[in-house]
């Protein structure tokens, strides 16, 4: 007949239970989206903790302790760290449920599509807000 390929003479393509199964390993994208999850948490967790311990050592909770405390660049960094740290960690988790549980290509792409939307608007204007506060705009 013809030669044997080299995957032929070891037996992966004969049907075996192992030949079915080479090449459909991982595709190497959830380590790094498991770790960006444990860097997210961990940087939201001790942001939150900074800005607690910070929160409770204020003289009083009046409107410009807290405006001004907000406003010190110290607390707007660990704010804006807190933010982008959340917001991420929120779209990560939240994009594994849709890509699980989302079978439909179209309603998949539309689900992710709108979560990154949300997350990106709903960071950015916290974003802003920290910002407006700590430049000492609004009201």
């Amino acid at each position: 007949m013809g030669q044997q390929t080299s995957l032929e003479r070891h037996g992966a393509n004969k049907g075996t239970a192992i030949g079915r199964v080479r090449g459909l390993g991982s595709a190497h994208a959830g380590g790094h989206h498991w770790l960006l999850m444990q860097y997210t948490s961990a940087g939201a967790l001790l942001t939150t903790l900074y800005l607690v311990f910070s929160f409770l050592l204020l003289p009083d909770l009046s409107y410009g302790a807290v405006r001004g405390w907000i406003a010190s660049p110290a607390t707007a960094l660990a704010l804006a760290l807190m933010v982008v740290a959340v917001f991420w960690h929120g779209k990560l988790g939240l994009q594994v449920m849709i890509e699980d549980y989302v079978h439909a290509p179209g309603s998949k792409f539309a689900a992710l599509l709108l979560l990154n939307l949300a997350m990106f608007a709903g960071a950015a204007f916290a974003l802003l807000s920290i910002l407006r506060i700590a430049l000492g705009g609004g009201a």
